[in-house]
């Protein structure tokens, strides 16, 4: 029988985060009872679970989950895990020590304490990171591990101890491997689809925004709240011990979002400023292959670019103008 949310105690680690206040809000709207948030801040910002806080059903806990203790305590009672707590992919190049840590060890006790405290399911964030260079596009499920990063050895090892842990010990789980994620939220700490903001700060500022390389490169973006909704539907399927694609199947490269992002902006026409490309996790095309997630969960994406586009745009504004008041 598919598990049903309505009424359920959720734990979401990394909950402050980007998509994991998203997914925070999401699970209140489909009625879950507790929503149990763990995360260390490193990424999170208690902000981004203003709203959710307010609903009286959101129990935050500031910790890591490399604390054994920790991690079982706020695991009671719990009936479904979304494990979103990582390290961005250039932490993980410039602290392999701690990448392993967090990422490893910190799933491992994750996936301990759920088996010891009965948790009906495991709904972990993968990565398309995962592929690497893509041999074929769209890039499908059996798509060859081309990954070249520690983050993605990291995820690929962490999909790999979410099946020995359904095998040993009978955890149900999905793995979904997020392709581009942006919208509201975003920081400007990553290497991808952060640069969004850093171009909305430019256009702010009166500068053409940088495109490192010559914009080529082509990703698949996928809108926040629908990634969100994906590990909600993910959570309240069948599907088990499965890993999936989570995009929306169309490739954008970086020059044609950024001529959509300055048109929704207002600033149509601004031509971009190019500078050497950076030598971090060289991928030069994205595309999602779709299906099999549809099949599985029932999921497909519903924002359009431009629309999600628009909602970030909304949201840096907002942002720009309580700085402006605070300061003022």
């Amino acid at each position: 029988m598919p598990f049903v949310l309505k009424g359920a105690r959720a734990l979401v680690t990394g909950g402050a985060g980007f998509i994991g206040s998203h997914l925070v809000d999401r699970l209140l709207d489909a009625g879950a009872a507790r929503v149990v948030v763990l995360d260390d801040l490193s990424r999170g910002n208690l902000r981004n679970l203003t709203p959710a806080l307010r609903s009286g059903r959101v129990d935050f806990i500031h910790g890591d989950i490399g604390d054994a203790s920790l991690v079982n305590a706020a695991m009671k009672d719990i009936d479904v895990v979304f494990h979103q707590a990582a390290l961005r992919i250039t932490q993980c190049a410039a602290e392999p020590v701690h990448a392993v840590t967090v990422m490893i060890n910190g799933l491992q006790n994750v996936l301990e304490s759920s088996v010891r405290h009965g948790v009906r399911k495991v709904v972990a964030a993968s990565s398309a990171s995962v592929y690497g260079e893509p041999d074929r596009l769209p890039m499908g499920e059996d798509h060859p591990f081309n990954n070249r990063t520690l983050y993605g050895a990291l995820k690929i090892a962490g999909e790999q101890m979410l099946r020995s842990y359904a095998e040993m010990h009978g955890l149900k789980y999905v793995s979904l491997r997020p392709f581009n994620v942006y919208g509201p939220r975003m920081d400007v700490h990553g290497v991808y689809t952060e640069v969004m903001i850093r171009w909305l700060e430019r256009l702010w500022e009166g500068l053409p925004p940088v495109i490192l390389g010559d914009g080529t490169q082509t990703m698949d973006f996928v809108y926040v709240k629908d990634a969100a909704e994906a590990y909600v539907m993910a959570a309240e399927s069948d599907a088990e011990d499965v890993a999936l694609n989570l995009g929306t199947g169309v490739e954008t490269s970086l020059r044609e979002l950024c001529r959509r992002l300055c048109e929704q902006a207002g600033h149509g026409g601004v031509e971009p400023q190019h500078l050497p490309p950076r030598a971090v996790n060289p991928v030069t095309r994205r595309q999602a292959a779709i299906e099999r997630t549809h099949d599985a969960i029932g999921f497909r994406a519903r924002t359009s670019l431009d629309d999600g586009l628009r909602a970030l745009i909304d949201w840096h504004a907002a942002q720009r103008a309580d700085q402006i008041g605070r300061v003022a």
